[in-house]
This record gives structure tokens, C-alpha cells and sequence, in this order.
């Protein structure tokens, strides 16, 4: 958030610098950000549920913690963790009965520690509200973690991510080589799923968990079911949240 209100501040002041060289291109490059600003801060809204639920979480929870850096490795790390078993916590905001985006592969297959699985599930109520439907606090232990990657090996990820990186392969080319080896052994095999991200921005492999699989693998005595007042810890997720539906949301499987 702080790298994006930078950038946009130093977007912003360019074609105001460049308007007394050129007016018309000037105005129309104006314009272009304009548009792509409001876009961006659409997105934010659209999403902000996430960043509603994870500061909630933070300050009911977790004394307040504030995460160092977007990119460290634990969205809060075990010693902010006093008082939900001393062990780090991934939190996820996901739509109800949607996979569950885990991020990068690698880290996710590369994980060796106890950590707790924090999820909230949610459904648009409404044009302009979300509601939370169901929470789960799942403490996950590397073995049977490890056991949802079954039979894939850090070399089978290593071959898939080295085509999703190839420079010299086209766009298209990367991804149907990238769909082959997904589609095949040990891939086909795992309960987790890998997903190639390949487009003009981005050559990367990331992975996901299907809604039914936390429950039956990770979750089998839990109520995969909506409800009225779900809860964490016993205390009720703050219901509703305003926030629209994103432009394309579907539902996937």
C-alpha cells in the first residue's frame, strides 16, 4: 500500500511537469492515469473485505499487530502469536466454496513448521455488501501438509517453473507446455493444485487448495455449511462488510 500511494503520487506529478511542454499530449497521458487510478482504487475497494478482516483479526486477536513488510514470510509470526498456540498464522478472506489461493508454490511446498490456518468465507449479500458465512481456525502440522503435496518433489516444481520461465518460449508456448505437465503425474496426483500464472506481467507458479479438500483433508469435523453467525475463537465475525462484487467474480471448482 505504501509502495502503490508513492507511485501514484510521482504518476501524478509527471504530466503536470510535462503540461507546460506539450498541453495536448500532456492532457490526454492525464486522462490515461486518471482512468487507471480509479480503476486501481475500485480494486482496493472491491477487495478491501480482505484487509477489513485481517486487521480485525490482527487487533481482536493478535494484540494489534502490524505486519513489518508485505512480503515476509508469515502474515503474523509466531511471537505475535500469545495466545492461539505460539505458532504463525495465515489468514485468507476467500469466497464461499471457492479454491483457496496459497500464493507461491515453492514457499507453500517448502513449509516445515506447525502454523495456523486461519480462514474466513463470504458471499455478497447484496450490490454493495459481503457477508462472512463461515470461519475455521485450523492448526496444520508439516507432515500432513506436507502430505497434500504428495507425490510431487521440489524437482517436479523446479521443471514446471523452469518452462513458466523460459524467455525464449512464447506466451503461448510457455502455457501450453506448462498446461502438459500440469495435466500429467505426479500433478494430476496431489490434492493441492498448482497454477501457472503466465501473461505480459508475470511468469510465475502459484498453487491453490479446493474448497471441499481443506474440509475432507484438513477440516473433516467441521461444518462446511453457511451460517448466520460465524464465529472465531467464540467471538462473531463483524457482518456485514461493504464491499461490491468484483467485475468478473465466478464461481470455480
Amino acid at each position: 500500500a505504501l509502495e502503490y500511494q508513492a507511485h501514484s503520487a510521482a504518476t501524478i506529478n509527471s504530466p503536470l511537469r510535462m503540461m507546460q511542454a506539450n498541453p495536448r499530449t500532456a492532457l490526454l497521458k492525464a486522462l490515461a492515469i486518471f482512468f487507471l487510478l480509479s480503476n486501481a482504487a475500485l480494486a482496493e475497494e472491491v477487495q478491501s473485505h480482505g484487509f477489513i478482516f485481517e486487521r480485525w483479526l490482527r487487533d481482536t486477536f493478535f494484540d494489534g499487530y502490524t505486519p513489518e513488510s508485505y512480503t515476509q514470510k508469515w502474515d503474523i509470526p509466531a511471537e505475535a502469536n500469545r495466545h492461539h498456540g505460539h505458532v504463525p498464522v495465515n489468514p485468507k478472506a476467500i469466497k464461499y466454496d471457492t479454491p483457496i489461493g496459497l500464493g507461491d508454490a515453492t514457499r507453500q511446498f517448502q513449509i516445515d513448521e506447525p502454523f495456523l490456518f486461519i480462514l474466513a468465507f463470504w458471499q455478497q449479500a447484496s450490490p454493495t455488501e459481503k457477508r462472512w458465512v463461515n470461519a475455521q481456525a485450523i492448526r496444520i502440522d508439516p507432515d500432513p501438509w506436507r502430505q497434500l503435496w504428495h507425490p510431487i518433489t521440489q524437482n517436479d516444481l523446479d521443471r514446471l517453473i523452469a518452462v513458466i520461465k523460459d524467455d525464449s518460449l512464447s506466451l503461448d508456448e510457455a502455457r501450453a507446455q506448462a498446461k502438459a505437465i500440469k495435466s500429467a503425474p505426479p500433478f494430476t496426483e496431489s490434492v493441492i493444485q498448482v497454477n501457472p500464472k503466465i501473461d505480459g506481467s508475470q511468469r510465475r507458479l502459484q498453487c491453490s487448495l479446493r474448497f471441499d479438500d481443506l474440509f475432507q483433508h484438513l477440516a473433516p469435523g467441521a461444518d462446511p455449511k453457511p451460517q448466520d453467525n460465524p464465529t472465531l475463537f467464540g467471538v462473531p465475525l463483524p457482518n456485514p462488510i461493504q464491499s461490491s462484487p468484483r467485475q468478473f467474480e465466478t464461481k470455480e471448482r
